[in-house]
């Protein structure tokens, strides 16, 4: 009986970490509207030039990660998260630094999603060059855009960024 008792331990102990973990769907974020943009998306810099945002969940859907790219350029990629009753972001800019913004969640019918700087890592001065703000519009599912606002020497700079979903 001991030995019966003892074998059942032993598969017990093996069997337990073998059982797959799913994610609490109860306690997931409300990211709001961003949370329609998982997908690929191909867009225009302020300039006119082609680029890419590519928006994928991490984190058993607790994060959602942007990755923004262009021709010749260093990649950037941000990181939205909840936080109370908002959102946050983390910004790895290709200017070096890493600003934190904050959002309220907009009402279920909101069409903007504004973001404003709380702090920033790696910034020696603050009149430096850096992204102070982001707004979303969101126009429908297949398109919105971005409005950066980058902070330098105490003015603020608008960078605008037009979507159309990739299909």
């Amino acid at each position: 009986m001991k030995w019966l008792i003892t074998l059942s331990l032993i598969l017990y102990a093996f069997a337990v970490p073998l059982q797959p973990v799913q994610a609490d769907s109860s306690t997931a974020p409300n990211f709001g509207p961003l949370a329609s943009l998982v997908g690929e998306w191909q867009g225009k810099d302020p300039e006119g030039k082609p680029m890419t945002a590519s928006y994928q969940w991490t984190g058993s859907g607790t994060t959602l990660v942007e990755t923004m790219t262009k021709a010749q350029k260093p990649m950037m990629m941000t990181m939205y998260h909840a936080h109370k009753t908002g959102l946050m972001l983390t910004h790895y800019c290709k200017l070096g630094n890493q600003p934190r913004m904050r959002a309220d969640l907009p009402g279920s019918d909101a069409k903007t999603l504004s973001f404003h700087f709380i702090d920033i890592t790696n910034l020696a001065n603050p009149t430096d060059a850096h992204m102070h703000k982001v707004s979303f519009t969101f126009q429908d599912q297949d398109h919105f855009t971005q409005e950066w606002i980058l902070s330098k020497d105490g003015k603020e700079l608008p960078h605008r960024f037009e979507y159309t979903r990739a299909k």
